[in-house]
């Protein structure tokens, strides 16, 4: 009769635990899914503000062409970005586009007095202040989730329920941490 119980008990115990697991290992996917979601909304506004940027620096600098063309590109390509290694590539080419259409106006100190120009990249920084905290919530809660999910006793319950590995959002190409290089010799 006392091993039954004792038997029951560890039963009760192992049950408990892989309940506790299965459930903490839920709440910290849909917090990397949370946290996604806000890094997607705050991308969507940043993608919406461009083409106004775009056309006001256009109307000082009708020239630059080539400039205007590869921010519509890397804008192109970040809204088709669905996933966070993919946002993370292609946001890079983007915020690189970005540098070298804010390099062209400061090529021209009229364009910099106008108050929509002034707004929009005001607006556009505040937005990138944004991202980047949403970017480091996204990463932390992606940290846990992976940390949970490779620890003991998580990564006997991760494979068998489905939790799938998360990948962070971070910059693949090292040339991208370095700084825009401007050249207005042409």
């Amino acid at each position: 009769m006392i091993i039954v119980i004792v038997v029951i008990v560890l039963i009760v115990i192992l049950a408990l635990i892989v309940l506790a697991t299965y459930n903490g290992l839920v709440k910290l996917r849909n917090m990397c899914d949370e946290a996604w979601s806000t890094i997607d909304v705050q991308l969507k506004r940043r993608h919406d503000l461009i083409p106004n940027l775009v056309e006001t620096v256009k109307g000082y600098a009708t020239h630059e062409t080539e400039a205007f063309e590869n921010v519509s590109k890397a804008r192109a390509a970040a809204i088709g970005a669905r996933t966070p290694a993919e946002a993370a590539k292609t946001e890079g080419f983007l915020t690189q586009a970005l540098g070298q259409l804010f390099a062209i106006a400061e090529a021209y100190p009229q364009l910099r007095a106008v108050e929509s120009f002034t707004q929009l990249q005001a607006e556009l920084a505040n937005t990138e202040d944004q991202i980047s905290a949403a970017r480091r919530v996204y990463n932390g809660n992606v940290q846990t989730y992976m940390t949970k999910c490779q620890q003991f006793p998580g990564a006997l319950i991760a494979g068998p329920f489905g939790f799938s590995p998360r990948a962070f959002f971070e910059l693949e190409d090292p040339t991208e941490r370095e700084p825009i290089k401007v050249d207005f010799s042409k």
